[in-house]
């Protein structure tokens, strides 16, 4: 499972700039890793984990932000097509799994 973040956020002033800061840290603190400008994401093992970090997002945007959280399969997520210029280049994978013996 994959959980996407879409945010716009104001940066207008030095207080909306701290606040966007915080958000952006709050991401990169929870696992959350830049896919592009105001876009991240992160895998999750399940579904109710992603019900976890989603729920940590909404309790962090700033007053004067929109969110948006998408969850993925796995799956589906494999299917997505990433372009720059005109050549085609592979997705993000999913992380290798911890085995304890």
């Amino acid at each position: 499972m994959w959980i996407v973040v879409l945010f716009d956020l104001p940066t207008d002033t030095p207080k909306a700039r701290k606040q966007y800061q915080v958000f952006r840290s709050s991401l990169l603190e929870d696992g959350f890793s830049m896919m592009q400008y105001s876009v991240y994401v992160r895998h999750c093992a399940s579904r109710e984990n992603a019900e976890v970090h989603a729920d940590r997002i909404k309790v962090s945007v700033p007053p004067d932000g929109e969110v948006r959280a998408v969850q993925f399969t796995d799956q589906q997520f494999a299917r997505m097509e990433v372009y720059r210029g005109k050549r085609r280049v592979a997705t993000e994978q999913e992380p290798l799994q911890l085995e304890m013996f």
